[in-house]
């Protein structure tokens, strides 16, 4: 599994745009196919909430790759 650090400048970001500011996702729309279908797992499990609240230190998981949630002051 491949972990990519992916550092945001805000406290918090939305699921469903934390996928598509990581690339993850090419859209808002297919950020929100991609965790209606159960295939994004948010510190190891699944998450349906495209709405869902992360902070740094948080872990998203899409297929083989790893995304944590990185801050500019960590």
């Amino acid at each position: 599994m491949k972990t990519e650090v992916i550092t945001i400048h805000t406290e918090m970001i939305k699921l469903d745009s934390f996928l598509k500011f990581a690339g993850a996702a090419e859209t808002g729309g297919h950020a929100k196919e991609l965790v209606a279908a159960g295939e994004v797992l948010v510190n190891g499990e699944v998450c349906l909430m495209r709405g869902k609240k992360l902070y740094p230190g948080d872990r998203v998981t899409l297929g083989e790759t790893v995304y944590e949630v990185g801050s500019v002051a960590g």
